[in-house]
């Protein structure tokens, strides 16, 4: 893209954020067929077992050694994201509407640029956050429904914490991940982790009495959970830590407004949803506004910066 020399962005990481957002919205679609079998737990412990499955072998495949060298704590932020975050979200899900649910998560970029200024010192500037909120409009055009209802506050109170969850996660995981030797180790320690903090969650609802077993088991609910594992935690998760480890994480957020755009679409090729005019119009204003974001230079007189800042633009 035109603006990564600028930048010292490589094409090839900004491919990989294109990439990972295409497998999360894709990922999302495919994951409604297998939602109307598997309880949401149920779900995202088969998700994540299929996942690490298919990066074992993937790594295996390659000679990579499933482990290496790197802080201990990146393996443990799985079990923040995607085990805590996920779960957070779901429980969330059940008292809000899905609409107000995808709303709140647009938070999640703009909880990261402001973590990533204090944080990592990372300097960001007001042309980038315009474009950033520029493309949170748009997105709300995306997703808004005039029929949308008032939700609970417990359910809004656990989604923003699922967010707020991912935020910290790519933070912190953007600070650590450089010194690990290899991304696909990082990947399959943090799904290790999070697939164990999920497991002791369906014991625990199942001794609560709650549903864990899947209502049936067609061949097409299993299909889905299994692609979508593939797509939304194994690919989107390798692509993705794969960019972080060189792209300053307040520009990989921005990639993250993709995400309802390739859902959107995937949504109307695949089960038949149509857009309306003012949701094409959010379409258009958020790719305008992440490419706007990606492209403008950052300087060191234009940013809103803290006094270290160990990643450069």
């Amino acid at each position: 893209m035109i603006g990564s020399t600028r930048l010292g962005i490589a094409p090839a990481d900004l491919g990989r954020l294109a990439v990972a957002a295409t497998c999360w919205g894709l990922g999302t679609v495919i994951s409604k067929a297998a939602l109307a079998e598997f309880p949401p737990i149920t779900l995202l412990a088969v998700q994540l077992a299929v996942s690490l499955v298919v990066l074992v072998v993937l790594m295996r495949l390659r000679g990579i050694p499933l482990r290496g060298e790197g802080p201990p704590l990146l393996g443990r932020l799985g079990i923040l994201n995607p085990g805590i975050a996920y779960a957070l979200s779901l429980l969330g899900l059940v008292t809000i509407t899905a609409s107000l649910s995808v709303l709140l998560w647009i938070l999640e970029p703009l909880i990261i640029l402001a973590l990533a200024a204090w944080f990592l010192g990372e300097r960001i500037t007001v042309r980038f956050v315009g474009f950033s909120v520029a493309a949170v409009v748009g997105l709300a055009l995306v997703v808004y429904e005039p029929s949308m209802a008032i939700s609970q506050l417990v359910g809004v109170f656990l989604t923003v914490a699922g967010v707020v969850c991912c935020a910290v996660y790519s933070v912190v995981t953007r600070r650590f991940i450089p010194n690990a030797t290899e991304t696909g180790q990082v990947v399959v320690a943090q799904q290790a982790h999070a697939l164990g903090f999920v497991l002791f969650a369906v014991l625990v609802v199942g001794l609560a009495g709650g549903m864990t077993r899947p209502v049936s088991a067609t061949p097409t609910a299993i299909i889905a959970a299994i692609v979508s594992g593939t797509l939304y935690y194994a690919g989107a998760y390798w692509f993705y830590l794969g960019a972080l480890r060189r792209v300053p994480v307040s520009l990989a957020a921005t990639s993250y407004y993709l995400i309802p755009i390739v859902g959107v679409t995937a949504g109307a090729l695949l089960l038949g949803e149509r857009l309306e005019g003012p949701q094409w119009l959010g379409v258009i204003i958020v790719l305008v506004s992440v490419v706007a974001a990606i492209g403008q230079p950052q300087t060191a007189d234009q940013g809103l910066r803290s006094s270290t800042s160990p990643v450069t633009r």
